[in-house]
């Protein structure tokens, strides 16, 4: 009895987990996704990103997610280029925040973002879009400002960038802009 009791606890225990999985891949299903290249001193590094490009994705982000694969990430984009400032709300992993211009230069990267807090984590100047990656991603690679970021919805990028509504595998969360 004591082992059909056990059994039926540990089902429903992954049965739970799995659950909170889904709900994290579910909150990103309607979400395009992009890859996108960053180029530094070390060379070109690609990722596939989640692309928040309205207010209730930008403002939801990658709350609440717990895991995060090291070659993924989320990009948010804006209108127009705008001062922007992020915070960590609700937002599980450290990250890093990269704030890129229009054009693809990188203005300024906040590395390893503090989860959890209210903190407000600025651009240092108008940006057309902020990166999120797992926190130590940009020492890892060598990014800093005046490096470039390669994505169609920057100005005078190759147009050949590929989007597609697929669901990513269950993942992260932060969050933002105000």
């Amino acid at each position: 009895m004591k082992r059909l009791l056990l059994a039926a606890l540990a089902g429903l225990a992954v049965a739970g987990a799995n659950a909170r999985a889904d709900d994290s891949a579910a909150s990103f299903a309607g979400l395009p996704r992009s890859e996108l290249q960053v180029v530094t001193g070390s060379g070109t590094h690609c990722f596939q990103v989640w692309v928040a490009a309205d207010d209730p994705s930008r403002e939801r982000g990658l709350m609440f997610v717990r895991s995060l694969p090291p070659d993924q990430g989320m990009l948010f984009l804006f209108e127009r280029p705008q001062y922007a400032a992020f915070w960590m709300k609700n937002t599980y992993l450290p990250l890093d925040l990269i704030f890129i211009r229009a054009d693809g230069v990188v203005v300024n990267v906040a590395k390893n973002a503090r989860p959890l807090t209210l903190d407000p984590i600025p651009s240092a100047a108008p940006v057309k879009a902020v990166l999120e990656l797992l926190a130590g991603t940009s020492t890892r690679i060598g990014l800093l400002a005046g490096d470039r970021v390669l994505h169609p919805a920057l100005d005078g990028q190759p147009a050949g960038g590929t989007v597609s509504t697929s669901p990513a595998p269950g993942n992260a969360a932060l969050n933002r802009i105000r």
